[in-house]
């Protein structure tokens, strides 16, 4: 909000603490954020025709989200690349993630919003 916008209404931007409250539900949602990239426009590009996730263009990120479960397979990335694509090229080109993320094997990277269904990965 601008000063001038500021000052015409005379309302302070911030709440104070005491006005705050929090939400105590548990969210499943796990995604990852990209810098902007062509790595990360196609992994973002191939990922958007899942209907389960949300793709959003930020003017120097890109995030991709879901609920429940995100799978990143490697070969399906690069082929709509156009290149080959490994689980380290895409680990550096994702920024930060929220959720569990496990690297399967070579191939496949999966991030989960449970932490529950992690166990299944863990021998």
């Amino acid at each position: 909000m601008s000063t001038t916008a500021r000052d015409a209404t005379k309302q302070n931007i911030f709440k104070s603490m005491k006005d705050i409250t929090f939400d105590q539900t548990i969210s499943h949602q796990c995604g990852v954020t990209m810098n902007d990239s062509v790595e990360a426009r196609a992994i973002a590009e191939f990922m958007d025709e899942d209907p389960n996730v949300t793709v959003t263009h930020n003017p120097a990120t890109i995030r991709v989200d879901g609920e429940g479960k995100l799978v990143f397979k490697m070969d399906e990335i690069g082929e709509y690349l156009g290149r080959e694509m490994t689980a380290e090229t895409f680990e550096v080109n994702t920024s930060t993630h929220y959720g569990r993320m496990v690297r399967v094997d070579d191939n496949t990277v999966v991030l989960l919003g449970n932490m529950d269904d992690v166990m299944e990965y863990i021998e």
